[in-house]
C-alpha cells in the first residue's frame, strides 16, 4: 500500500528555496545490493531481495551517489504496478530540501509502462486517505476500492513533463 504525496509537478527536481532544477536520472539497483537502512523507512532490503521486481533510484546528474527516491515496480501482463515509492528523509515533511521527487517516479513507472507496450499503465494501491489526492495530482482514477491506476493519457502527459 503506498503511502506518498505529490508535492509538486515539476519537470525535474527542485530545490525548495532556491526552486534550482536539478536534471535527474533513475538508475536501476542491481538485485541483492544494499541500501542504508536508517535513510528509509520502507524495507527496501526486502524489496532488493525480490528477483521478480526491479528497483530505481533517482538520483541528480551533479550527485549521482545522492540517492533521492526509492521506486520498486513488476510488470504484469498488461501494466506496470508500482509496489513501493519512497522519498529519501531529506526530501519529505515541511523542511524538505527537494520537491518534485515522488511525481518523477511516477513519471518513470509510466514511461517504463509505455515502453513495455503497456499504454502508459500503471497500477499500485493506495491509503484511502490519499485517493482523492492522487486523483487530483496524477489523475489517477479507482480500479476497485483502494486499487487505482493511472491511464495512457495522464501517463504520457507525466512522461512529457519529465522525460523531454
Amino acid at each position: 500500500m503506498l503511502d506518498f504525496e505529490i508535492d509538486k509537478l515539476t519537470n525535474s527536481i527542485e530545490h525548495a528555496l532556491t526552486k534550482q532544477v536539478f536534471q535527474t536520472q533513475l538508475v536501476r539497483i542491481p538485485y541483492g545490493e544494499r541500501l542504508n537502512k536508517k535513510n528509509w523507512v520502507f524495507d527496501w532490503k526486502k524489496e532488493l531481495s525480490n528477483p521478480v521486481r526491479e528497483i530505481y533510484k533517482l538520483v541528480t546528474l551533479a550527485e549521482p551517489n545522492l540517492i533521492h527516491g526509492l521506486i520498486s515496480i513488476g510488470f504484469n501482463e498488461d501494466h506496470v504496478y508500482m509496489h513501493l515509492l519512497e522519498n529519501a528523509a531529506f526530501n519529505k515533511g515541511q523542511t524538505k530540501l527537494y520537491r518534485g521527487v515522488a511525481g518523477n517516479l511516477v513519471a518513470f513507472a509510466c514511461k517504463l509502462s509505455f515502453e513495455r507496450k503497456f499504454d502508459g499503465i500503471v497500477v499500485f494501491e493506495s491509503k484511502t486517505s490519499l485517493i482523492e489526492h492522487y486523483q487530483q495530482t496524477v489523475g489517477a482514477k479507482i480500479l476497485a476500492r483502494n486499487r487505482l491506476f493511472i491511464d495512457t493519457v495522464e501517463a504520457d502527459m507525466l512522461v512529457k513533463r519529465y522525460f523531454k
